[in-house]
């Protein structure tokens, strides 16, 4: 299956209803949203919220679907997560295939916490909202005062016949086996096919064997080399670069928490 990816940081929600259409004419058979509160780069310019225009997308197409999600308790408490998704399901049977559950950047979360953890805690903190979800939807009350995420008599009351699967997102062959453990199938980014080899051996190494996965490829298309050239110019003119660093044309939440900011350096 090829799929069209949804780019949020890209484009704006009402273009990304009109490429997704327009994707699904041209033969694509599932489109992958992602979710950002923040762009990549000032290039981009545009952070649209990947859950309500979900609903607008899948309304417009016939379809399949899938969305990254992040549910340990910094922008996302994992039972919105839930819900959310499980709307999406009832609404649209079958067709939203799964959610790709991560452990976040710096970008798109630090700008809702007090801190932004290391990573040994936000896999912790990953684990503990994927587990949340899992309750959630098969119907359980969640009331814990454990562990990184709260919750007092949680429910969800309205669920669909069918639940989405939940991915593990892995950038590195390393998280790829650990989230092999726990997750129904993979999803990861653009890699070197030798990168992306070893993600994918870790992965099945790991208890993954069998598993979809989701494997990330970019391609880039202009009308003629000319045109490309002058729409790279273009991007390189707008990102910003060691010029501006520290400097206000920066967003804040591009920045570096607790570092000397520092145009372009993100964390993960």
């Amino acid at each position: 299956m090829i799929g069209y990816h949804a780019s949020h940081e890209q484009f704006s929600p009402k273009d990304l209803l009109t490429f997704t259409s327009m994707a699904e004419g041209a033969g694509f058979e599932a489109v992958m949203s992602s979710d950002h509160s923040a762009p990549w780069s000032l290039a981009q310019g545009n952070s649209g919220y990947c859950w309500s225009w979900l609903g607008a997308a899948m309304q417009a197409t016939r379809i399949p679907f899938g969305s990254l999600a992040i549910p340990i308790g910094l922008r996302y408490h994992p039972g919105l997560v839930a819900q959310a998704a499980a709307t999406l399901a009832d609404m649209f049977p079958n067709r939203l295939r799964w959610i790709a559950a991560g452990s976040g950047e710096a970008m798109n979360e630090r700008p809702f916490a007090d801190a932004w953890p290391p990573k040994a805690e936000r896999s912790r903190r990953l684990l503990e909202g994927v587990t949340i979800i899992r309750q959630l939807w098969e119907g359980a009350t969640i009331s814990k005062r454990d562990g990184f995420i709260q919750a007092e008599g949680l429910k969800l009351w309205s669920l669909p016949a069918k639940l989405p699967l939940i991915y593990g997102a892995a950038l590195t062959a390393e998280t790829a086996r650990w989230v092999a453990g726990w997750a129904d199938g993979l999803i990861t980014a653009r890699k070197s096919l030798a990168e992306m080899r070893r993600i994918v051996e870790a992965f099945r190494e790991g208890g993954g064997e069998g598993k979809p996965m989701v494997l990330q490829f970019q391609l880039s298309w202009a009308p003629s080399l000319q045109d490309a050239a002058a729409d790279m110019a273009t991007m390189a003119v707008r990102r910003p670069g060691p010029a501006a660093a520290g400097g206000s044309a920066v967003p804040p939440s591009v920045r570096r928490p607790n570092a000397p900011h520092r145009a372009g350096r993100l964390e993960r």
